[in-house]
């Protein structure tokens, strides 16, 4: 063995000693993981919350910056370094509650252990068509009986800030489920209920409320609390009016109102394959057509 290893040395000074192979030590191993584990819990956090939005337009711009540099746009070069201070500072007032909380969770969070274990609970899949039609039973049985109901169909941005509002259930999603949860005068029925997957992981949660003054005036808090979720994520609301029983759906800032069954099923599939194919999203996006009103319960 030490005639080979010898053999290997005296090879690599005679041939390949203009090959520079810089030595890397055990702290330099645990230096590489512990910046790779720190940018992957940054990138984590950035996905989970509203950020991500802006982190893939704050990446379009770098783009633009780099080829702008290549091509020695000088302009555009000095007013992208005029501007990057005031950005970072406006950065952190914007995510200044983001921030906060995910300072506080790293604070209670047990490093070590978070490091290596894994949460299948994280990964976010579609919803089987069994699911759909689940809640689209549900929604038009509460329809008929004018109970009031709120549902929120997670897809690529989880409302997981959201979801700490409510109460966790972790139950697969069932019509006898969702008709009870929102039963008035039960301890479930107040907010609404987030489904993830095929599962409703938490109810009684708080929504933000639209502040969009295009809106019809003669919505409630329920309709808009649902455009209001659906304008800081890409998930779909189902709403059920407490007054009328008219069914509703709200997806990109927009809301459709008197839906039937078969309308919000195919809306429901379109947004569980929407993420094989942007087009399919942009198709579930035209089906909402502008300026479309109607009468509906002012106090709900």
């Amino acid at each position: 063995m030490e005639r080979i290893a010898s053999g290997i040395l005296a090879f690599r000074d005679k041939y390949m000693f203009w090959l520079n192979i810089p030595s890397v030590t055990a702290i330099d191993i645990v230096e590489i993981i512990l910046i790779a584990f720190m940018l992957y819990s940054i990138l984590v956090w950035i996905k989970n919350t509203r950020a991500w939005a802006l982190f893939k337009g704050i990446v379009t711009i770098l783009a633009f910056v780099l080829i702008a540099a290549l091509f020695q746009m000088n302009t555009i070069l000095w007013l992208a370094g005029k501007l990057i201070n005031v950005g970072i500072i406006a950065l952190a007032v914007i995510f200044q509650p983001e921030l906060r909380k995910a300072l506080d969770q790293l604070g209670r969070k047990k490093f070590f252990l978070g490091m290596f274990s894994w949460d299948p609970g994280r990964a976010v899949k579609r919803f089987s068509e069994r699911t759909a039609g689940e809640m689209v039973k549900a929604t038009f049985e509460m329809a008929k009986v004018k109970t009031g109901a709120l549902i929120v169909v997670e897809k690529d941005i989880m409302l997981s800030e959201y979801e700490r509002t409510g109460i966790p259930l972790d139950s697969l999603v069932s019509s006898q489920l969702l008709i009870n949860i929102f039963e008035k005068n039960t301890p479930l029925h107040d907010g609404a209920v987030i489904v993830r997957g095929d599962r409703i992981v938490s109810a009684t949660c708080y929504l933000p409320l639209s502040d969009n003054m295009e809106l019809d005036k003669e919505l409630g808090t329920r309709h808009r609390a649902a455009v209001g979720i659906s304008e800081v994520s890409d998930s779909l609301t189902i709403i059920v009016s407490e007054e009328t029983g008219a069914v509703s759906a709200a997806i990109g800032g927009e809301i459709k109102r008197g839906l039937d069954g078969e309308e919000l099923k195919r809306m429901l599939m379109e947004l569980a394959d929407a993420g094989y194919g942007e087009s399919r999203w942009q198709k579930i996006k035209r089906r909402f057509g502008h300026g479309q009103t109607s009468v509906e319960s002012h106090n709900e």
